[in-house]
């Protein structure tokens, strides 16, 4: 605002003192010669009488100096085509006929018809010059059809010093109304920005989730208005917010819950689903696939309540860390010999690349998704292992046929599944968003995206960790979208 203010009372005041400058500059100047001129007719017109009929150079030199000091402060010089060789002038030094103007002498000595509405042949001309640094007014007249031609040298240098005053005080009024436009808009600024600028932190903060931000609102005006509102919508929405939270919290709960209460009855029926599968081939034909789906489904089921749990602790921020010193490398072949993924995957991970991780937390994330390179992806599935500055990054690759690219940006969501024809899927749709909470935990990411071949996902974790502050009792996932 300061800036604007500045910009247009400077260009205002330029303005007004520019046209102020030049209306003055034409006024004194014109007021100037005219009287300048005005005298030089005069005192010619009284002195050329004196003058003989046909004029020595003495005579010459005698009417110069009486026009000059009968005149105005003004020099004179005066020639005679009689006379060629003589160039008669008040002040011999420093005027002479060469001084004046080629196009002023040309235009005096050049006649004009006489008619009705010219009575003279010859008039008296005038032009602006500077000679040697100093402005001056020239002005001439032949007198008459055969007498002399009269020249005058009039100095401005008096109406130039005071238009170089006024030019001083029109630029001290210039840089006056710039320093008042300065304050004015510091006035202004201060009560009309700073309302702004608190509005501005304001809405910053309940951005950041301050949600009891209010402003103080007093007068009626449309700044007034506008911190009233700031507060309803303020307050509107923190009530959403608390009530979208105690519905999460509820949904929270709920899952927790029902995940718990789960457990005790799947661990009795896994028990007996394990007893059933050994026992299933003295079963009857007619029963062992019944006994086997049951066998199946009960995994199944066991793994999604694990996987519920698990979800529940990233949500409720009790998920932590039990971070150990260890080899990528080995980390990644105890995940793939323990599932017995090691016909099926690529791996290449060089030994020596240690990092400060949560073993059982990363072969979470191994295990998903090499787990959903093989299922989705096809063989070969490669792994591979680099030390890029302070970051351990992994990239698992497959030979699919990729990731469509609608689904790229859900990938990482929640109970998602890219086939949504199918009634059922093997997978619960949580695995990946596990993966990626524990990749976050260790202040890492993952991406996904297409290679060559296939689908890409890249692990990116950090070197070192946090100090352990505990542990979480939780289990592996590894259901995909």
């Amino acid at each position: 605002m300061i800036a604007v203010f500045a910009v247009v009372a400077l260009a205002t005041a330029v303005a007004a003192s520019g046209i102020a400058y030049w209306l003055n500059r034409d006024a004194v100047l014109r007021r100037a010669q005219n009287s300048a001129l005005n005298d030089f007719r005069v005192s010619l017109t009284r002195s050329v009488s004196d003058v003989p009929l046909h004029a020595a150079c003495p005579d010459l030199v005698s009417l110069a100096g009486a026009v000059a000091t009968s005149g105005l402060n003004y020099q004179v010089v005066v020639t005679d085509e009689a006379q060629p060789g003589c160039t008669a002038s008040s002040d011999p030094e420093r005027f002479t006929l060469a001084q004046v103007p080629e196009a002023l002498r040309t235009a005096v000595t050049k006649p004009r018809e006489v008619d009705s509405h010219n009575a003279f042949a010859y008039h008296l001309y005038w032009q602006r010059v500077n000679l040697d640094g100093h402005p001056y007014v020239v002005g001439g007249t032949k007198v008459v059809p055969s007498g002399p031609t009269a020249y005058m040298f009039k100095s401005l240098d008096t109406e130039r010093a005071d238009l170089n005053t006024l030019g001083w005080s029109l630029a001290t009024a210039t840089l006056l109304a710039l320093i008042g436009s300065a304050l004015l808009a510091q006035a202004a600024s201060t009560t009309v920005l700073r309302p702004v600028r608190k509005l501005g932190e304001a809405a910053a903060k309940l951005g950041k989730g301050q949600l009891d931000t209010r402003l103080e609102a007093e007068g009626a005006d449309e700044l007034a208005d506008l911190a009233r509102t700031f507060n309803q919508a303020a307050e509107s929405l923190g009530a959403q917010v608390q009530e979208l939270s105690a519905r999460e919290a509820q949904s929270r709960r709920f899952v927790a819950d029902m995940s718990h209460e789960l457990r005790t009855p799947l661990t009795a029926m896994t028990a007996v689903t394990d007893i059933l599968e050994d026992e299933a081939e003295s079963l009857d034909p007619m029963i062992a696939p019944a006994v086997l789906l049951v066998v199946s489904e009960t995994r199944r089921l066991s793994d999604l309540v694990e996987n519920l749990m698990e979800v529940t602790r990233f949500d409720a921020g009790t998920a932590k860390l039990v971070a150990d010193e260890v080899d990528i490398a080995d980390l990644i072949m105890s995940c793939i010999d323990g599932r017995a993924w090691y016909d099926a995957v690529e791996l290449d991970a060089p030994r020596g690349v240690l990092a400060v991780v949560d073993p059982r937390r990363l072969d979470v994330v191994f295990a998903n998704l090499i787990g959903n390179a093989l299922k989705h992806g096809g063989s070969p599935v490669r792994v591979k292992v680099r030390q890029d500055g302070e970051t351990v990054v992994v990239e698992v690759s497959d030979s699919g046929p990729g990731i469509p690219e609608e689904v790229l940006p859900h990938v990482f969501d929640r109970f998602y599944k890219a086939d949504k024809g199918r009634a059922r899927s093997e997978g619960s749709g949580l695995g990946l968003s596990i993966a990626m909470a524990n990749a976050q935990i260790h202040g890492g990411t993952i991406t996904a995206a297409n290679g060559e071949t296939g689908a890409v996902f890249t692990l990116t974790i950090p070197v070192t960790q946090p100090a352990p502050t505990g542990s979480a009792d939780s289990t592996t996932g590894q259901e995909n979208v």
